[in-house]
C-alpha cells in the first residue's frame, strides 16, 4: 500500500470523476486591474459566468444572431451596451482581434492557494490541479486554461516570472475559460509543490525523457499535472519534486509535443481513470 502522502519523502522515489461543475467566483485576495475580453465568444462567456464588466463596447454596424445574444445579456446583467465608431474602437482595442466587440472589466487574475485547495472539498470531489512551470506562449497558455476548464481542472498555478500574464490574448485563446477558472500565481513553484503534498496531493510531471508511461499511473488519488516551459520542459528542481516523471510516446520524427497538446492528453487520462468506473 502507497503512503499517505502527508507521511512521504519530498524527493522523488520510484512508486510501482470529475462531476459538472459551476463558475468559479470568489472575492478573496483577488488582484484587480483594468482591461479587455475580446471577441464574441470569450465576452459571451464573461457574461454568463457572471464576471465583473464595466461595459460592453461593440462596433456600429456589427450585426447578427451572436451580437443578439451578447445585447441580451448585457441587458439581463445590468450591463452598460455602447455601440462606438472604427476609429475610437481601434484605440480601445489595439491590434487585438475583436471580432467587432470587446467587454471593458476590471478581470480577476488571481486568486490566493488556499482559495483552490478548498475548492474540491465544497465540490465533494477529488482534487485535480494543474501547475505551469514558465509557460511563455500567451496562446499555449490559453488553450492549457481551456482543456483544464474542460476536464475539470479546480484550479490552476502558474509562475511569477518568466511567464505569460493573463492578458486578453489569453483570455481569446481560452475561448472565455479564464472567466470559469482559479488561477494562482506562485513565487516559487518548489515550495507550491511541497504544500500540496502536505494537502495530499500527488504530483505528476511531464518529462520526455521519464520511464514511465503516462497511463500507468494512478490518478485517482488528489493528484497535480505539472507542465514545463515550451523548449526547456520542467525545470531540473521542480522536477526533481515531483512524485512521477511521465512521458507520453511519439511515434513520428518530430521530438516532441506542444505544450498545451501533452497536458491536454494527460488531464483527459485523469478523467479516463475516474470515470471508468
Amino acid at each position: 500500500m502507497r503512503p499517505h502522502p502527508a507521511h512521504r519523502p519530498h524527493s522523488r522515489a520510484p512508486r510501482g470523476t470529475t462531476s459538472l461543475r459551476q463558475p468559479f467566483h470568489s472575492n478573496r485576495g483577488t488582484t484587480m486591474s483594468t482591461q479587455i475580453i475580446a471577441g464574441r465568444k470569450p465576452v459571451i462567456e464573461a457574461l454568463k459566468a457572471g464576471t465583473a464588466i464595466e461595459k460592453v463596447l461593440l462596433l456600429i454596424g456589427v450585426q447578427g444572431r451572436v451580437i443578439q445574444e451578447i445585447r441580451q445579456l448585457a441587458e439581463r446583467r445590468g450591463v452598460v451596451l455602447s455601440e462606438v465608431p472604427k476609429q475610437r474602437f481601434r484605440e480601445i482595442a489595439s491590434d487585438t482581434t475583436t471580432q467587432g466587440v470587446v467587454a471593458v472589466i476590471p478581470t480577476r487574475k488571481h486568486v490566493p492557494l488556499e482559495t483552490i485547495l478548498a475548492i474540491p472539498g465544497e465540490r465533494g470531489e477529488k482534487g485535480f490541479l494543474l501547475l505551469l512551470d514558465e509557460i511563455e506562449d500567451p496562446h499555449n497558455l490559453g488553450a492549457l486554461v481551456r482543456t483544464a476548464e474542460c476536464t475539470g481542472v479546480h484550479g490552476i498555478l502558474v509562475t511569477r516570472h518568466h511567464a505569460a500574464p493573463i492578458s486578453s490574448t489569453v483570455v481569446k485563446a481560452s475561448a472565455g475559460a479564464t472567466e470559469h477558472m482559479a488561477i494562482t500565481e506562485v513565487t516559487n513553484m518548489v515550495n507550491a509543490i511541497e504544500e500540496l503534498k502536505q494537502a495530499g496531493y500527488w504530483v505528476v510531471g511531464l518529462d520526455g525523457t521519464a520511464e514511465t508511461h503516462f497511463s500507468t499511473v494512478d490518478y485517482s488519488t488528489p493528484v497535480a499535472v505539472v507542465v514545463g516551459n515550451e523548449g526547456k520542459g520542467i525545470r531540473r528542481l521542480v522536477r526533481e519534486h515531483c512524485d512521477h516523471l511521465v512521458r507520453i510516446p511519439l511515434f513520428g520524427k518530430v521530438g516532441s509535443l506542444n505544450a498545451s497538446v501533452a497536458a491536454a492528453l494527460a488531464m483527459y487520462e485523469v478523467v479516463r481513470q475516474r470515470r471508468k468506473d
